[in-house]
This record gives structure tokens, sequence and C-alpha cells, in this order.
């Protein structure tokens, strides 16, 4: 005869998996911000002609980044 389980999840793990996945979502967001400033940085010492060497223009890079004024 087959037994079935009918363990439970610990008390709290859920509640731990979700709050070790939020710190994980904030730890992957703040990566990614601190990528783009890293990228943002590098493409604002670029001059308009080595902009135009990799394709780009101040325009595409403002609105890449979304840069206002």
């Amino acid at each position: 005869m087959a037994r079935v389980s009918t363990a439970q999840a610990p008390f709290g793990a859920e509640t731990i998996h979700a709050i070790v996945t939020g710190i994980s979502a904030l730890f992957d967001r703040y990566n990614r911000w601190e990528e783009q400033r890293k990228t943002r940085e590098v493409l604002a010492q670029l001059t308009p002609d080595q902009l135009e060497d990799i394709g780009l223009t101040e325009a595409a890079v403002s609105e890449m980044f979304l840069i206002r004024g």
C-alpha cells in the first residue's frame, strides 16, 4: 500500500521565504540601478563624435535613461 505524505512546511517557512525573496529582489534592483548609473556616467563623458562612432546620439542617450533638462 502506498503512503501519502501530509507533511506541512514548518511554521513561518512561507513568511521567511517571502522575506528572503523580497530582499533578493531589492538587491537585484539595486544592482541593475548601479549598472545603469555606471553606463550613464561613461556615456556622459563621451564626445558627440565618440557617440556617433558607436551609433548613438546625445538625444538617444538622454532618452535611453530618461534624462530631463
